[in-house]
């Protein structure tokens, strides 16, 4: 399983040696949060801060667009270097529209569902999308706490991934940390995206080893 640490529990003042802490502390990708204050009542950061970060680190950048018009925004997080742009199954923009324009990048492009949205809801586009995420909170906010019934969705996905043929990645994110990281492991996830559960550890490079042991 891949570890993903999500820069929206770091310590925003020093964002860039941050990125290089869980960077050398062995974190396969870098979650990035975009937030509007619109589509989730919180805001965060842009494609100016990506932009700036990406220098520092060949890790890649998995973007996930909490935005309520994310197909807008497309080419300025591609130009700012993401390597992966998730955006909201229940966001307003055009699903399909939105998944081809990140795609005609040559970039790999993924859905999120929030907690009340089933996972049946992806399938109409499995076959156009690298990964499925999974929130295991309401998205908004970090340090909330891991919703473990949103597992099963995962095993859903693959199978119908699977019945088709495909080779989808399962995210999950939110409240995940080695208190509950079994439970993940365990539902067979790809990458864990954890936030305050890494950059709140006392030994970041630890924590992540002890995450990917599972």
């Amino acid at each position: 399983m891949k570890i993903a640490p999500s820069l929206l529990a770091c310590d925003f003042s020093k964002m860039g040696e941050e990125l290089v802490k869980v960077d050398k502390g062995g974190a396969d990708w870098i979650h990035l949060d975009v937030m509007d204050g619109h589509f989730v009542p919180n805001l965060t950061i842009g494609p100016a801060i990506i932009k700036a970060l990406r220098p520092l680190s060949k890790m890649p950048f998995d973007v996930h667009l909490m935005i309520t018009d994310p197909i807008n925004y497309i080419d300025a997080f591609v130009d700012a270097g993401a390597d992966i742009i998730t955006f909201h199954i229940e966001a307003n923009s055009d699903i399909n529209a939105t998944i081809d324009k990140i795609n005609s990048y040559g970039i790999k492009s993924g859905l999120v569902i929030k907690p009340d949205t089933p996972a049946e809801s992806v399938f109409p586009y499995l076959s156009k999308i690298y990964m499925v995420l999974i929130m295991t909170v309401e998205p908004g906010f970090g340090g909330q706490s891991f919703m473990e019934d949103m597992m099963p969705k995962a095993k859903i996905i693959r199978d119908e991934a699977k019945r088709r043929g495909l080779d989808i990645v399962i995210e999950a994110d939110g409240g995940i940390s080695s208190k509950t990281i079994k439970a993940v492991a365990d539902a067979g996830i790809d990458v864990s995206v954890s936030g305050t559960g890494v950059f709140k550890a006392k030994d970041v490079k630890a924590e992540i080893e002890l995450l990917k042991s599972y």
